[in-house]
């Protein structure tokens, strides 16, 4: 236990202070070095990469073929180089949901199952080794001030993982909160605990701060993180306001720890450890689908994969003078970019998360939370919790007038609006604000 903890202190001195570059030029050169040693490791080791690949040079990895996760799920096998096979991997995973005991393991290979946002639900694989290199470089990303300080973290998730433990001990007090306890569990936990640290979706950190502003939670975290859900922009006010603190986030997926907020706020990829090709969907906005290469991960290789993943680049240069990509905005899914009939002929529109998020929020500072759901044929089912009740047939009106006036300006026709009560509550489902659902 001792020396995996300098193992983990390494690892966040390294992610922290160590590696330093003069440029974008300079960062792409030692990607490019990193990754064809990665490449040729994983050639060696993975029967799936190495006939996809054939006798290409590791120095083209660049323009090696794509996958997803259709793909790697039906090569799991064949894919990860520690010898497991799917079906024992899924069942370990689903005793763990079923038990909600995330502790076995295979050998030294933690499993881990995703939620399945987008109908399926992915495996991860995680050797010790590499567990012990993402602690510490969570550690480096999320903590406030040294790691030689004392710090509690509460974090709240769908699934426990070894993964998530292995940050335990010394002095890091790591509590796991399952969002599928009881809210008076949650808040007489925290109220023992009084995390100094607080990491959890933004709809429960939103639970978690009307219960601040009710004067049911007692607690001063030095930093609150947002993680496994799209942050909304009409969320992290009440979230900031209520903690006093300024929200930031973490870009964690089952394809590995993908980027992380500097102390400006600015998110940021972490392409000292993962390589992010930009798949441009609309390159005046600066909107892009990543294809992630991860070049610290070898028990399951994570090589041109293609996230379904809709990301915004920030042209300007953070003020922290970081290399790394900034990122205006996590947008949400491709698949929940809905494609509506357009004005004038049959062709489809394209319209963005964004833009149906600012459309409501602006139609009313009542709006307090939203979701809006397009399903088959073009319905639009909308749910608005509102400040006050009186004020909700107003309200209702004003976001279909919103509603409107964008539809026009992008040229497309307006969906039949259905509305229905609020009534989402954190637990097994991720939220999703913005959801198109059958295909639509």
């Amino acid at each position: 236990m001792r020396l995996d903890r300098l193992r983990i202190a390494a690892h966040y001195v390294h992610a922290r202070y160590g590696r330093r570059w003069t440029g974008r030029a300079a960062l792409e050169r030692w990607q490019h070095a990193c990754i064809i040693q990665h490449i040729e490791r994983i050639r060696l080791s993975s029967p799936f990469y190495r006939e996809l690949w054939g006798d290409r040079s590791a120095a083209e990895w660049a323009q090696y073929p794509v996958i997803d996760k259709s793909v790697m799920m039906a090569e799991f096998d064949r894919l990860n180089t520690a010898g497991i096979s799917r079906k024992a991997a899924f069942r370990l995973a689903l005793e763990a949901e079923r038990t909600r005991d995330f502790t076995p393991a295979i050998g030294d290979i933690t499993v881990g199952m995703s939620s399945g946002t987008s109908g399926s639900r992915g495996l991860f694989l995680v050797s010790r080794r590499e567990r012990l290199a993402w602690a510490g470089t969570v550690l480096a990303r999320v903590l406030p001030g040294s790691l030689l300080g004392r710090h509690a973290i509460a974090f709240f998730l769908r699934a426990d993982s070894n993964l998530y433990g292995t940050v335990q001990g010394g002095r890091l007090d790591f509590r796991f909160y399952d969002l599928l306890d009881p809210m008076d569990r949650h808040i007489a936990r925290l109220n023992e605990q009084r995390p100094t640290v607080l990491v959890g979706p933004p709809s429960m950190l939103r639970l978690l701060a009307d219960a601040m502003r009710a004067g049911r939670l007692h607690i001063r975290p030095r930093r609150v993180v947002g993680v496994a859900e799209v942050l909304e922009e009409i969320d992290r006010p009440v979230i900031e306001e209520a903690f006093g603190q300024r929200l930031h986030q973490v870009y964690q997926c089952t394809e590995g720890f993908l980027g992380a907020t500097c102390e400006h706020g600015t998110l940021h990829l972490n392409e000292d450890i993962v390589a992010i090709q930009k798949e441009y969907i609309d390159a005046g906005s600066g909107r892009f689908v990543p294809v992630v290469t991860d070049f610290s991960r070898t028990t399951q290789p994570i090589i041109r994969y293609r996230l379904n993943d809709v990301l915004t680049e920030q042209k300007d240069s953070c003020p922290c003078g970081s290399v790394l990509q900034a990122i205006r905005r996590i947008e949400g899914r491709c698949d929940d970019i809905f494609h509506l009939t357009a004005l004038t002929g049959d062709s489809r529109v394209a319209v963005f998360p964004d833009y149906i998020s600012r459309a409501i929020m602006s139609a009313s500072e009542q709006v307090e939370a939203y979701h809006a759901v397009l399903l088959d044929g073009e319905v639009l089912e909308l749910s608005l919790q509102v400040k006050e009740e009186a004020w909700l047939a107003e309200v209702k009106e004003r976001v279909a007038g919103a509603l409107a006036q964008l539809c026009s300006r992008v040229g497309c026709r307006l969906p039949e609006l259905r509305f229905r009560p609020y009534d989402f509550v954190p637990g097994e489902r991720k939220l999703r604000r913005i959801e198109r659902r059958s295909g639509s």
